[in-house]
């Protein structure tokens, strides 16, 4: 048996070195599946929402973060290069309601309800003296995340949404979630992003709540035990050898936390006396309130300011119900908030009231951004829209520590477009989740093995290796 030298022995040890160096290398450069972790999109006109645009700049993304924004970015070797010359860079656009991921039960006929709840109907209506109320329900933990609208409202330049379980008066708890991911773990930004309250009557006239002002009691006697639960447990738990044991309430618990954690309550307003109802329970609650629905604002846009409250604009403009009688009359309060619901968001941009967008149960992106086109009309400027979808609606969210705009340690959930985002022929032609990058197909992808690929530098060819290039 022949004995190595020790020189001989310091040369393998060195090449072996070597051999692990690279494969640590390409790991760090690419994920367990192959899939790149290093991206640099070039010569591109960026828009970090946060600041002034950059003409001709570089954007690195990094291991699912953005780690760089500038007009002059040192590109680390191991990226692959996106060329951006005629392209836009933007942050990815955030729908702030949504049923995105949650099951749907389908009726008779066929047709999709919208935002119905998908737990059995004896937890649903809650304890008998808590009817309606499941606050208890994360839209976290009933993520589906084989629904292909989150591929198609990713496809039109959304990376992230708040998606919001519904049934009862206390439908649960909305969560925030990005729209790409391998399991459901992975799409969730912040579980508990709102809770969500209905007014809607959930019972016949003779049950209870079975009218708007029996459900507004019914919410208002749930804080009040949940506000007297927070008092009442400390107590007992510092002296329960001098008094009785208190029964156990899941929805006051369950509310009670949430309102100690400052969790925003979603209250439906979309009418202006609706409005200044919200916001007189939400002063009389003491919660940390946000409006969802909101068309009718631009009537009550001076005590909106003045209270600082947020508004979530619905995009479903109110319109006249296609099974509508032809002939019948329509009064001139419908009139008059169809003609002018679309002129909310200027209104509320010239009063400082902070808002966002969402679809409310439209059917597609296009109708999203068809229903925009209405607000731009009516004289909302491009970068307040951009805002509402992107960096208004983290901060309301209470994300913009880690969304909305293209900032060095953000997540990276990036668009890049061939035009200005809201035009109405500009296609989105990246986009990016959590670093992840996603080629977007206008159908379907077809089946194709010439699809090109980002550029990258040429002195790393264990990353082609990885992923079969």
């Amino acid at each position: 048996m022949r004995i190595r030298s020790s020189r001989e022995c310091a040369s393998l040890l060195l090449i072996a070195a070597c051999i692990a160096a690279t494969f640590a290398l390409a790991y760090a450069a690419h994920g367990e599946g192959g899939e790149p972790r290093y991206f640099a999109i070039t010569n591109a006109r960026i828009i970090p929402v946060s600041g002034p645009a950059i003409s001709n700049g570089t954007i690195v993304i990094a291991k699912g973060l953005i780690q760089a924004v500038g007009a002059n970015v040192p590109i680390p070797p191991e990226a692959w290069v996106i060329d951006g010359k005629g392209l836009t860079v933007y942050p990815g656009l955030t729908d702030a309601g949504t049923d995105l991921g949650l099951p749907k039960p389908e009726d008779s006929a066929g047709a999709v309800h919208a935002r119905k709840s998908a737990v059995p109907s004896e937890i649903a209506s809650g304890p008998e003296d808590r009817p309606g109320a499941t606050p208890w329900r994360v839209a976290a933990d009933e993520l589906k995340i084989d629904d292909k609208r989150l591929a198609t409202w990713r496809n039109a330049g959304f990376t992230s949404a708040l998606t919001l379980p519904d049934g009862g008066v206390f439908p649960g708890q909305g969560s925030l979630i990005n729209l790409a991911g391998e399991r459901a773990g992975d799409f969730v930004v912040k579980p508990a992003a709102g809770l969500s309250i209905s007014f809607k009557p959930i019972g016949g006239f003779f049950s209870f709540p079975g009218s708007p002002m029996g459900t507004i009691a019914y919410v208002r006697q749930v804080f009040i035990d949940a506000n007297w639960f927070a008092q009442a447990q400390p107590a007992y738990d510092a002296n329960f050898t001098k008094f009785e044991r208190l029964p156990y309430d899941r929805t006051e618990r369950v509310v009670n936390k949430s309102l100690r954690s400052n969790e925003i309550v979603l209250l439906p307003a979309n009418t202006s006396v609706q409005i200044l109802r919200a916001l007189r329970l939400a002063d009389e609650w003491r919660i940390s309130a946000v409006l969802l629905g909101g068309q009718q604002a631009y009537a009550v846009t001076d005590v909106l300011a003045l209270k600082k409250t947020p508004v979530l604009v619905s995009l479903k403009w109110p319109e006249r119900p296609k099974d509508a009688d032809p002939e019948a009359e329509e009064t001139l309060r419908d009139l008059r908030l169809r003609d002018l619901a679309p002129s909310t968001p200027v209104a509320l941009t010239k009063a400082g009231v902070k808002f966002a967008f969402y679809s409310d149960g439209l059917a597609a992106p296009k109708d999203i951004f068809k229903n925009l086109r209405k607000a731009l009309d009516a004289g909302l400027t491009t970068d307040a829209a951009l805002r509402a979808f992107t960096l208004d609606a983290a901060e309301i969210l209470g994300v913009s520590d880690r969304l909305g705009s293209l900032e060095p340690g953000k997540i990276a959930n990036v668009i890049v477009t061939d035009g200005d985002i809201f035009n109405e022929k500009t296609k989105v032609k990246h986009a990016f989740v959590d670093g992840r990058w996603f080629e977007v197909h206008e159908e379907p992808p077809p089946d194709k093995t010439d699809e090109k690929k980002p550029e990258r530098h040429a002195d790393f060819p264990e990353a082609d290796a990885a992923v079969g290039r």
